[in-house]
C-alpha cells in the first residue's frame, strides 16, 4: 500500500524520524514545519493522510485540524493527531476539531503503520464512492455538520468477550452513549451478527476456549458482516496477533488495560466512518436508480430500455429465443391534461404504471419512454403470446376507471398497443421499435383502444 502522507511538526528531529519510518514502508512523504505551511501544502498537493503534531507555536494542531475539516475541499482527508499529551481532555478537543485518530509520543511502529494503513484504506474506499456520487447537490448532503450529527447518534455495538471484569469495564464505559450487546459464545455472536443490523464489532482476542482472530476472519467472510468495522482488544505486547488481525482487515485496536476515553474516542471514529461510507453507498445506489428510472412512475427510462434491449436481443439471437416488444400509448392523454391539469395527468400516469407493473412477469421490463408512451419488453415471448398479453393489459386499463379526481366521476382511460416480435439474427432494436411504432399508429388510426400486431 502506498499513499501521500503529510507530516506536520515544528521539531525537525520528529519530522525526520517519521519521514524515515514512512519512507521505508514506501509511502510518499511530504513535510511541513508549521500550521500555516501545512495548510499551504494541503491546498497545493492534497495528501491522502496527515500526521499532525498538536503542540506547535502560532497555529496549533487543533486549529489546523478545525480549518481542514471546515473546508469542503479538504474535510475528507484523514487527520491523525500526534501528541505528547495523553490527557482525556486532549482527545475530546481533538475529536471536536474533527481528528480521525490519535497517536501518543513516542510513537510505536505498530501503532503508526496500523493507524496510517487503516485510514488510507478507508480513504481509497470513500474516494471511489465520492467520485461516483460527485454532484454538488448530493455531496451537500454529506457536510461536516451532518457527519458529526450522524456520529453522535448512539451506536448498536456487539461485544464478544468472556471475562466478566473486562465485560464490566467495557460496557460500563460504552453504555453511557451506546447500546451494547454482550456475547460470551463466539458461535452465537457469529450467528447473531448475520441476523441483525450492527454498526461495530468489538472482539477480545484473548477468549478462553476460542480463537478471537478466527472469529474476526469469519466476520470478514460473511456477506452481511464483511464491511462492518471491527475493533479488537489486545493483550500488551501481543504484536504478532495484532499485526495478523490488521492484515486480515481489522479496523482498529486497543491495548489492555483499556482507557475509557480512548475506547470512546475509537468507537466514535469507527461509527463516524461507518455511517459516512454507508451514506455514500446509499447515495451511489440512489444515483444509479435515478439514472435508469423514471422519477414519476418508477419504471425504467428510455436510456436504460435502449441499452438493455440491445443486450436482450443479442441473447435472443445467440440462443434462438423469441422476444417481443409492446409500444403502448394512453389514448387522448392531452385531453386529460388540458381538462383537468397536469397534476391529474401525473396521477393517471402513476396509476397506469402501477396497473402495468402488477400484471406482468418478473422477466418483463416496463419502461416510460415519453410523456404518455411506454414500452414493454418481453423476453421468451413470441408474437401470439405477446398479443394475448397486450389484449389482457388493454382490458385491465379499460375495465376499471381511474379514481384520480376527488369528489368527481372517475376517468375512463384506454390505451392503444403496437406489437413487434424479433425476426432473427438480422433484426435489431431499432427495427423492432420502428415496426411496433407503425403497429401503434395503425391502432390509433383505426379507432384506439385496441392491440395491433406488426404484419411484417
Amino acid at each position: 500500500m502506498t499513499a501521500r502522507v503529510l507530516v506536520v511538526d515544528d521539531i525537525l528531529a520528529n519530522v525526520k524520524l517519521l519521514e524515515a519510518k514512512l519512507t521505508a514502508e514506501y509511502f510518499d512523504v511530504m513535510t511541513a514545519r508549521s500550521g500555516v505551511e501545512a495548510l499551504e501544502v494541503v491546498n497545493r498537493s492534497m495528501p491522502d493522510i496527515i500526521l499532525l503534531d498538536v503542540m506547535m507555536p502560532g497555529m496549533d494542531g487543533f486549529e489546523v485540524c478545525t480549518r481542514l475539516k471546515g473546508n469542503a475541499q479538504t474535510q475528507h482527508i484523514p487527520v491523525i493527531m500526534v501528541t505528547a499529551l495523553d490527557q482525556p481532555q486532549d482527545r475530546v478537543k481533538g475529536l471536536e476539531a474533527g481528528a480521525d485518530d490519535f497517536l501518543t509520543k513516542p510513537v510505536s511502529d505498530v501503532a503508526l503503520f496500523s493507524r496510517v494503513k487503516s485510514l488510507v484504506r478507508l480513504k481509497m474506499l470513500t474516494d471511489e464512492l465520492r467520485s461516483r456520487a460527485e454532484t454538488s447537490e448530493r455531496m451537500g448532503l454529506l457536510d461536516r455538520d451532518l457527519q458529526e450529527a450522524m456520529a453522535r447518534t448512539p451506536g448498536n455495538i456487539m461485544l464478544v468477550d468472556d471475562k466478566e471484569s473486562s465485560i464490566e469495564r467495557l460496557t460500563g464505559a460504552l453504555n453511557e452513549r451506546h447500546t451494547v450487546t454482550v456475547f460470551r459464545d463466539p458461535q452465537q455472536a457469529l450467528f447473531e451478527a448475520a441476523e441483525k443490523d450492527w454498526e461495530l464489532l468489538i472482539v477480545s482476542l484473548n477468549l478462553r476456549d476460542s480463537d478471537g482472530l478466527r472469529l474476526c476472519s469469519q466476520f470478514r467472510s460473511l456477506e452481511r458482516t464483511r464491511n462492518l468495522p471491527i475493533l479488537i482488544i489486545v493483550e500488551p505486547h501481543d504484536n504478532a496477533r495484532l499485526l495478523r488481525g490488521l492484515d486480515m482487515g481489522v479496523n482498529d485496536y486497543l491495548m489492555r488495560p483499556v482507557d475509557k476515553n480512548e475506547l470512546l474516542a475509537r468507537v466514535y471514529t469507527q461509527l463516524k466512518r461507518r455511517r459516512y461510507t454507508e451514506r455514500l453507498r446509499d447515495n451511489v445506489q440512489q444515483s444509479i436508480e435515478m439514472a435508469v428510472t423514471d422519477p414519476l412512475t418508477g419504471l425504467y427510462n428510455r436510456r436504460y430500455m435502449e441499452t438493455h434491449l440491445d443486450t436482450l436481443i443479442e441473447q435472443a439471437a445467440n440462443r434462438g429465443k423469441a422476444i417481443s416488444i409492446l409500444v403502448i400509448d394512453i389514448d387522448y392523454f392531452k385531453v386529460v391534461n388540458d381538462s383537468h391539469g397536469h397534476g391529474i395527468g401525473d396521477q393517471v400516469l402513476q396509476e397506469f404504471a402501477t396497473r402495468i407493473s402488477s400484471n406482468i412477469r418478473g422477466i418483463d421490463m416496463a419502461c416510460r419512454v415519453g410523456g404518455e408512451e411506454f414500452v414493454l419488453v418481453m423476453p421468451d415471448t413470441d408474437m401470439a403470446l405477446a398479443y394475448r398479453i397486450g389484449e389482457r393489459l388493454r382490458q385491465i386499463i379499460a375495465g376499471k376507471p381511474f379514481d384520480v379526481l376527488v369528489g368527481a366521476r372517475p376517468l375512463d382511460i384506454t390505451i392503444s398497443i403496437g406489437i413487434a416480435a424479433f425476426h432473427g439474427s438480422e433484426d435489431n432494436a431499432d427495427g423492432m421499435l420502428k415496426r411496433a411504432d407503425q403497429a401503434l399508429y395503425r391502432a390509433k388510426r383505426d379507432g384506439r383502444n385496441r392491440v395491433v400486431a406488426d404484419a411484417a
